[in-house]
């Protein structure tokens, strides 16, 4: 730093301002160099580079540009990692095209004036390579033409740094949105209308004064005519497109009846004004006040529809648009289309996750309310999955890449919050072939209206007739079913309730009977090995209860001397039978495979350098497999006896019977054709099965257990749950045959399920509801997923289909009664179009605000 008295910054004196940016420059901060051979001043680093970089490229005209006085500011950080936006995927989003000559538009932060324009637009013509670049001052937006073959973006964006300022591209139709883009079209529309609408006003309030009477009622028309002509062209464009391309549709829409009423008021008054008749007066003042109102109507529309399916934009603000992967020990920020399945990402604390992946190295605690609502991070370490659009938290993640973009679990439920509101219940399809013939009726009442009132005044009749088309025009009729459904989609997405389509919502309105799986639903899916019986030795865990505690928390008595024998330790044999076990369960997908991994892992017991081949599941029964040449089987009783010739164990036989009375799951395990330990597996039911279950039976619903294990097991978890029906010993491919039987009796069935034995019985059910902690199989196959690995979300999903088919009814009842009003009024002449233009908008916008009602269905009530 130099020293302040050369420069002539004396304690006590006015500090100089920066040369650059006019700020004043503190004695602490002060940076200095010769420019054309004079020592300046600078506030910072930044400021010092940016003027060196202007004179060094002859363009020190800018400071004479700079308006007298203008405090220009130290130039913004440029934006890091610039080589990312030279890569052509990432480019495809912003550009018109890939070719040699692109354009692209870059929003430039730190543009203050006109000589910032100047500057920017003649340091990169000087660049070789840009074709044109041109600077909106207003919106702070530089459209860029460049050969990509000679220049790279990064290079342009560098050299922007280098003058003061900051770019990055920017998509302004992508960033607005196109809903948002429409409301704002609609905007100007309902703009240009009120512009005309209060200037035809005066036109009227002078004709209604006299002048309709005078030498000034031709002018009066003509100006009215010019007001009107325009506003109706551009205005009332929406209403004739829609109409239009109804017809090519050969459908009816609703716009029609605006388009014939509007047109029809608008020629009768271009032949008064034409021919000069006294006998008739003007209705310009209608055409643009209807257009006006029915705008306004169409506006609050918008915005209402907006809010309502606003929960699909905040999902997908969750997704990270680029990530770190690690490429041949290389650090690489890339896009997500540009990264591959099977790469490594980095994951910093406190960034996004930004794919779906299992942890390689690392802890970390994960924040995953967005997906799951619990508010609690979660520990997430080496060999666990995460999951895109979760926070990381203080520690450094190695994940390889295993889902991307719309293949992640967040992508999904993106795409399937889309594919429910996009979705048309079974009302909704009756009420949309109910509105072309609703427009064919309006069309008709209307040229029965003018008929009738013809022969009384022409005048009149042509009022009466455009009230009918206006007044009676479907617009609540229509919107009545698919408002509801993007309300309670959205609603339902917030709450962690996915739902398919518009049509579950309606089907689980009617549901009578609920069938619930036991593992992983009723229960926490997260069994745990309580105990082991062996041939080498007996094992109970430290703080586990094998069947003297069992998971309903009642005592048993012991059985003899089979528990005598307890201890923390495992022997040798076991050892390596759980490492045998180990290294085949790793295979399996079932909640006791992934509970020998947990109790291996914690033994410390090493598994996965052991050869496995020959690996068979069979649902229902166990796995089988060949493991470092050894025979290996594991599942029930019946099926490990037929795998094996010494199967006949008293002690086992015992000891499965002792695990089995206190509530525990037996699993027999065999090696090389014998049966050598028998584990017992416990599975905590959920925190609040039982209240689900009460609530569901006051309700008057009948609810079902249903599960592989065994009848007293089953029994016990019934009991548990208040003494609900179940059914035991089902095998995996009989659960869909059992929902068949239900339904043969007529009941309809709804199905609760995780696991992938569940999905043909997720399927067959009338309706589907997978829990979010379930594969991906069950999720794919069920109509609903909650999020949440909570079952109060069941009744919660159930109370929301009720709801919105109530919300429904009572729209649809809005528009009946609405039209039930107003168009006999409307035929007998008593409503003018303009009051007809007021109440039509009123009816729809009465439907939107009964259907986002629905978001108050879970608001805590206020003491």
């Amino acid at each position: 730093m130099t020293d302040s008295k050369v420069l002539g910054f004396y304690p006590g004196t006015v500090p100089p301002r920066c040369f650059h940016c006019g700020l004043p420059v503190s004695s602490q901060a002060e940076v200095a160099a010769l420019i054309r051979g004079e020592l300046r001043s600078f506030c910072c680093t930044g400021c010092k580079s940016v003027c060196e970089a202007i004179h060094a490229a002859g363009l020190e005209g800018f400071y004479q540009r700079t308006p007298e006085g203008e405090i220009l500011g130290p130039p913004p950080e440029p934006p890091k990692e610039l080589a990312l936006y030279d890569i052509d995927e990432v480019q495809e989003e912003f550009v018109d095209s890939l070719g040699e000559v692109r354009e692209i538009n870059l929003l430039v932060e730190g543009i203050h004036c006109a000589a910032c324009v100047w500057l920017i637009e003649n340091s990169l013509k000087a660049m070789p390579g840009v074709a044109e670049a041109r600077v909106n001052l207003t919106g702070r937006r530089l459209r860029l033409k460049w050969n990509n073959d000679r220049l790279k973006l990064s290079q342009v964006l560098r050299r922007l740094g280098e003058v003061g300022y900051a770019a990055m591209p920017f998509d302004p139709e992508v960033a607005e949105g196109s809903l948002q883009r429409a409301n704002r079209r609609l905007l100007y529309r309902l703009a240009v209308a009120a512009f005309g609408m209060m200037n035809l006003m005066w036109i009227s309030i002078a004709l209604y004064a006299g002048a309709d009477e005078g030498e000034f009622r031709g002018l009066f028309h003509w100006i009215g005519f010019a007001i009107a002509t325009p506003v109706l062209a551009y205005s009332g464009w929406p209403f004739y497109k829609g109409a239009v391309l109804g017809i090519r549709g050969r459908s009816l829409t609703m716009d029609l009846p605006i388009a014939i009423g509007v047109t029809i008021t608008y020629l009768y008054s271009l032949y008064v004004t034409v021919t000069g008749t006294q006998v008739s007066d003007v209705y310009w003042d209608t055409v643009v006040n209807f257009l006006f109102v029915i705008l306004v109507g169409r506006f609050l529309e918008s915005i209402s529809k907006r809010q309502a399916v606003a929960a699909t934009q905040r999902l997908l603000d969750l997704q990270p648009k680029v990530a770190t992967v690690l490429r041949g020990g290389e650090e690489t920020i890339l896009p997500m289309r540009a990264i591959q399945v099977g790469e490594t990402v980095l994951i910093r604390p406190g960034e996004k996750v930004p794919v779906d992946g299992l942890i390689l190295e690392g802890e970390s605690q994960i924040d995953e309310s967005m997906l799951t609502g619990e508010a609690r991070p979660v520990l997430k370490a080496q060999g666990e999955r995460v999951a895109a659009g979760t926070l990381n938290g203080p520690g450094v993640l190695r994940v390889r890449v295993e889902g991307l973009l719309r293949h992640t679990a967040l992508g999904r439920i993106i795409t399937l919050v889309e594919d429910a509101q996009a979705s048309k219940a079974p009302i909704q399809c009756t009420a949309d072939r109910i509105v072309p013939w609703f427009v064919a009726a309006t069309l008709s009442l209307g040229l029965l209206t003018f008929l009738f009132w013809l022969p009384t005044d022409l005048e009149l009749a042509l009022m009466a007739a455009t009230a009918v088309l206006i007044i009676t025009c479907p617009c609540a009729f229509g919107m009545a079913t698919p408002m509801a459904i993007a309300v309670a989609s959205g609603l339902g997405a917030r709450q962690g309730i996915l739902v398919k389509t518009g049509a579950v919502l309606e089907s689980l309105s009617s549901i009578d009977h609920f069938v619930f799986d036991k593992t992983g639903t009723l229960t926490e899916g997260r069994p745990t090995v309580t105990a082991i019986n062996s041939t080498a030795g007996v094992w109970t865990g430290a703080g586990r209860n094998p069947g003297g505690l069992s998971l309903f928390g009642q005592h048993l008595e012991g059985q003899g001397e089979v528990m005598t024998d307890r201890t923390g330790n495992l022997s040798d044999e076991m050892v390596r039978n759980l490492a045998s076990l180990a290294a085949l369960e790793r295979f399996s997908e079932h909640p006791i495979a992934k509970a020998v991994l947990i109790l291996c892992r914690e033994q410390e017991i090493e598994y996965r350098q052991l050869d496995v081949a020959q690996v068979q599941t069979h649902p229902g029964q166990g796995i089988s497999g060949v493991v470092a040449g050894r025979s290996v089987v594991a599942g029930t009783a019946s099926w490990v006896k037929d795998q094996c010739l010494d199967a006949e164990v008293p002690s086992l036989e015992a000891a499965a019977l002792h695990f089995s009375r206190g509530g525990a799951t037996p699993i027999h395990v065999g090696m090389d054709g014998r049966v050598v330990m028998v584990m017992a597996i416990e599975d905590r039911l959920r925190p609040d099965a039982a209240d689900v279950v009460a609530g569901l039976k006051a309700q008057g619903i009948r609810v079902t257990l249903l599960t592989g294990d065994r009848r007293g097991v089953a029994e016990r978890t019934a009991q548990a749950l208040g003494g609900v029906e179940f059914i035991a010993e089902v095998l995996p491919e009989d659960k869909n045959q059992v929902i068949a039987d239900l339904q043969a009796q007529g009941q309809r069935v709804a199905m609760v399920g995780d696991g992938v034995n569940d999905a043909p019985a997720l399927v067959r059910a009338d309706v589907g509801i997978a829990m979010g902690n379930g594969t991906d199989v069950s999720i794919a196959s069920a109509d609903i997923v909650l999020m949440q690995a909570e079952l109060a979300k069941v009744p919660q999903a159930a109370a929301l289909s009720r709801r919105t088919l109530r919300t429904i009814r009572q729209n649809i009842g809005i528009s009946v009664v609405y039209n039930f009003i107003m168009v006999p009024l409307a035929v007998a002449a008593l409503v003018t179009p303009l009051v007809a233009a007021v109440s039509m908008p009123l009816s729809s916008l009465a439907v939107i605000g009964n259907s986002t009602r629905i978001r108050t269905l879970f608001q805590q009530p206020r003491h």
